[in-house]
């Protein structure tokens, strides 16, 4: 052991090249195209900063959105960005995944409508369109937020718009959309010239939860390479929101199409929120939701938290 401490130091002094540690390659799927939600994903891979807690990661954009939870579960992939009322979901349909980190620790789905239009409160829905993209989910949010003003799905009309929520409320398809992501859909409607009227799920009758999380495989999760991702993301979320501007350089050259009006817009609406702790974990904020999943009628029994929920700290 006294002789390879002195052959290293021998070899540092005489200016010689130790061999770098091999990097851990890592494989994360995103929940959608790269937008400022994957801001400290994005941030920790450009400035270095998963090289230096020895990961070598690669961010992939899924084709389809609703295939990474799947494709983590059958091993193809490290670890996917989700949503913790998918993960409830997919949990309850028998999916080997566990909850290993957050990276926004609050919803930001919401209730829109034009401010302009004729629904000035929640009560003024009945007999309005609503339009909506994800079935079953979306119904659910937005039946709790009728009811906690006297109405339920049944006095409104529901169109589902396939994600072209600010087109439909543009263009009058609609007279409001659930669904929408308050980072993002009120920043959309600005650059269309109009302004949106907002009404959040987590102050209307939906238990708060949270939005966006890291997933992995149950069975065969790697607790030590997770604390380093985690790591990693905690350092770069830490440093764009100190340097806002220099950080949304950084992203906004980091890929094609990024740099856009939309957004620039949203990353100052998006920074703020997200989590300082991916490690942070709130186990009854689980077990309320997937109560409310039951509830709703989008599981029939919900999971124990500890089969899907791994405190990785």
């Amino acid at each position: 052991m006294r002789f390879l401490v002195r052959l290293m130091t021998a070899l540092a002094l005489a200016g010689i090249a130790l061999p770098a540690a091999a990097q851990d390659k890592v494989r994360v799927l995103l929940d959608w195209f790269v937008n400022p939600d994957h801001a400290a994903l994005v941030i920790a891979q450009q400035r270095g900063i998963f090289a230096k807690h020895g990961l070598e990661v690669e961010l992939i954009a899924p084709a389809d959105p609703n295939a990474p939870p799947k494709l983590v579960a059958a091993g193809q992939a490290d670890y996917a960005v989700s949503y913790q009322p998918t993960l409830q979901m997919l949990v309850a349909e028998g999916l080997p995944l566990v909850r290993v980190g957050v990276l926004v620790a609050q919803p930001l789905n919401s209730l829109v409508v034009l401010e302009d239009g004729p629904v000035k409160t929640l009560a003024d829905f009945k007999g309005r369109k609503i339009g909506y993209s994800i079935a079953g989910f979306d119904e659910a949010l937005l039946g709790a937020m009728l009811e906690s003003a006297g109405l339920t799905l049944k006095d409104v009309t529901l169109i589902n718009v396939n994600f072209a929520l600010t087109t439909a409320l543009m263009s009058k398809q609609v007279d409001g959309v659930i669904g929408a992501f308050r980072n993002f859909e009120l920043n959309d409607l600005e650059l269309n010239k109009a302004r949106g009227r907002i009404w959040l799920v987590e102050k209307h009758g939906v238990p708060v939860y949270d939005e966006l999380i890291v997933i992995a495989k149950r069975e065969t999760v790697d607790v030590a390479r997770t604390r380093k991702l985690l790591a990693a993301l905690a350092e770069a979320t830490s440093w764009l929101k100190a340097n806002q501007a220099e950080a949304w350089n950084v992203f906004s050259k980091s890929g094609k199409e990024l740099d856009s009006p939309l957004n620039r817009l949203a990353w100052k609406d998006t920074i703020p929120l997200l989590a300082d702790d991916p490690t942070a974990l709130d186990t009854a904020r689980y077990e309320t939701f997937a109560a409310f999943l039951v509830k709703r009628g989008l599981i029939k029994q919900a999971p124990a938290p500890d089969s899907y929920l791994r405190n990785v700290r």
